[in-house]
Formats: C-alpha cells, structure tokens, sequence
C-alpha cells in the first residue's frame, strides 16, 4: 500500500502483515484461490446454462434465430437456445381487434372518424360505414420479417377492400339489406389480398359495426324512407297472413263444391244409365209384345200425370162438366160445377189434359186373345186424353 511520508513530498511503500490473537504473523492456507476461481466458474456455468432456457405459453410463439436466421419456431412449451448467441422473439398469436371508421377513446367512448369512414356508393351518394375488424397472427416469421409495420399494411388492406366493395352497392342496400352481403365480399378480397402481400397476418371476421348518411338531415330523411319501408312490410305480411288464413278455406270450398258436382255426376250417370237399361228391357218387352207393351207405358204415364192434374170428364156436347176431386176425397165442388153453364167456350181456356169419353162407348174391349195388331188398340173404346191446346 502506498502512503504520504513526513514532509507530505512523497510516497513509501507500506507493508501489511496478518497477525493472529497472539501477536504472530499468519501465514495463508494453500489452495484457498483455486476453490473461489472454481466455485466463480461454477457460478458463471449455471447463469450461463439457466439463462438458455425460456418459456413460450399458449397465447405465444417463439421465433428462434442465430445471428439474424431464423432456426425454429417454437409453440408452447418449456425450451433452450444457446445464450448470447440464439435470441427468442415472443409473439402474440391471439385475436386482436381494432375499428375502421372510428377510433376508441381511453375512457371506452366511440369517435368517429370521417377519413376512414366516409364511402361512395355505386348510385354516387356518400356513407358513413364503420367496420369492426378481428385478425390474428398466422405465420410468426413472416409477422416479424416481411413488414416493418403489418397492423399498418392490414389496415389499408382493409380500408383498400371496404371502399371497392361499398362503390358496387346502393346506399339504400348498404344501410339496410346488404349489410351481410358486404361484410361477406370485404372479407374475401382482404383474405385474398393478404395472401398476396403475405405479411403473415389473417383475418378472423369483420362486421359492420354501423351505416348512416354522413349528415343529419339526411340521417332523417333515411329514417323516414325506412320507417316507409318498414309500414310496406307491415302491410304486406299481414296481407300474406290474410291470404294464408282464407286461401286454404276457399280451396276446401272449391274441392267440396268439386266433390259435390263429381257425386251428382256419378249420380246422374248411374240413374241414366239405369233409365238406357230399364228402356232396353221395355224394348225387349216391346218387341215381343208391342200392344201390351204400348198400353202398360199408357197407364203408367196416366198414373205420373193425373195425380198433378185437374181432370174434367166431359161428353164433348154438354156444357155442364163435373171434376173429378170429390172421387179422390177432396170437397166436393158439385155446387160449383153447376155454374159453369157455357162452358164450352172456356173449355179451351182449361190447363190440364181433359178425357173424352165416347158417348156410344161403355167398356173398353181388350183383344187377349193372340195376333192382337195396333189397329185393335188403336179402335178400342176408352178414354181419349185430349191436351190443352194453351
């Protein structure tokens, strides 16, 4: 050690002893120098190794690289690089997420913001859509090596695809319908987009956060439009539901009335067809019997008219006439027959089928015996059905 002498002009040197408790010189222990220079590189080894290990998590990957070249990526997990000369670069892998149109305040607020947000539709009118975008990083070496700044590329990329795509609609299908068709269309360009820059960023989603006219009076002039649109809406669901409720009923009429006429179809086609049958056997009948034949149909067609009818018998030359309702218990209008005097002129005038009974004739005389012709039937005496000429 040095020190200063008497006179202060100087140095001597000044030698230090080790003395122990009883007053002589200790002398050092060999070796003691070589255990701290051990231990010391010891201590250095183990900094040295532990600094080599890191650990990447789950939201994170590791990009490893050696003077300036990358080595591996890492996923999550508990790894080692060789200090000094491996460096690790974390990145985040997560979802982030950001707003185009507008910018998010500290205190958590919405500003917008008109250089971003403020587009041209295709029928020339100006749109203030905001977009909300979500991306991630995909490929970790790209994301740190081929852009200096890639949320700064993304971001016009997103920008670049949202006014092509907002320019091919009308401004009242970008505020109203064509929200999902756009939001579909930009991100398609974008995934395309940045797949050519490969800044190894990818979009996750993008939504249309909000539409409107830049202005307020034409904020409410779009109001009014859609407030319209919405009553024609309104009017026409519930014409539809109306169309609904009476279209089933009306067809359920109409098939009724369907099933109706094919029944009275039927009906009919049975009943004629069993008249062609019941007229075939008369005419087989006929055929074989014409004369009896000829009268049956006579007095069947007498037994389905008289009924209906009102009959006066008459000789042709007296003016008095008698009807016949007292004989099938009716009143009996004797009394009111007596004052038809002069009839005869009125006879005409009377509706209904009138017998003429032959004055010479009182039976009529039916031929049963075999070779009976029509000339018999037609002299046999009986009654005459005469029909009233009105």
């Amino acid at each position: 050690m040095f020190g200063m002498d008497g006179d202060g002009q100087g140095f001597k040197d000044v030698k230090f002893k080790v003395v122990g408790e009883d007053g002589n010189p200790k002398t050092p222990k060999p070796g003691l120098g070589k255990r701290v220079g051990i231990i010391a590189v010891i201590v250095i080894v183990a900094l040295f190794v532990i600094s080599g290990f890191y650990r990447v998590n789950e939201q994170q990957n590791g990009v490893v690289t050696m003077f300036g070249k990358v080595i591996r990526t890492d996923t999550a997990g508990l790894y080692f690089k060789i200090p000094f000369l491996q460096q690790v670069h974390l990145v985040d892998i997560t979802t982030h997420g950001t707003g185009i149109g507008y910018t998010v305040s500290d205190s958590g607020q919405n500003i917008e913001d008109d250089a971003d947000g403020v587009m041209i539709t295709s029928d020339f009118n100006l749109l203030n859509i905001d977009f909300y975008l979500e991306y991630k990083v995909s490929d970790p070496v790209a994301y740190l090596y081929n852009s200096n700044e890639p949320e700064e590329v993304l971001k016009n990329i997103a920008l670049s695809s949202i006014r092509s795509v907002v320019a091919n609609y009308a401004v009242d299908d970008a505020i109203t319908t064509a929200k999902g068709q756009i939001q579909a269309d930009v991100k398609e360009d974008m995934v395309r987009e940045l797949n050519d820059h490969q800044i190894g960023l990818s979009v996750v989603n993008i939504t249309v956060q909000d539409s409107a006219p830049p202005t307020q009076e034409i904020i409410q002039a779009f109001k009014a439009v859609e407030t319209a649109k919405q009553g024609a809406d309104t009017a026409k669901n519930n014409a539809l539901a109306y169309q609904n409720e009476k279209l089933p009923a009306a067809e359920a009429d109409a098939d009724k009335i369907i099933q109706s006429a094919e029944a009275q179809k039927a009906a009919r086609i049975a009943e004629a067809e069993g008249q062609v049958a019941r007229l075939n056997q008369v005419y087989e009948q006929y055929k074989n019997y014409p004369l009896i034949t000829k009268k049956r149909m006579f007095f069947e067609t007498l037994e389905d008219v008289l009924p209906d009818l009102k009959v006066i018998i008459t000789d042709g030359n007296t003016e008095t006439m008698y009807p016949l309702e007292s004989f099938f218990g009716e009143n009996d209008t004797l009394d009111a027959a007596a004052g038809q005097n002069g009839a005869g002129a009125q006879n005409n005038q009377t509706t209904g089928t009138s017998i003429n009974s032959n004055a010479n004739t009182n039976t009529t005389n039916t031929n049963s015996g075999t070779g009976a012709s029509d000339n018999s039937y037609n002299n046999t005496d009986g009654a005459e059905v005469e029909e009233d000429e009105e």
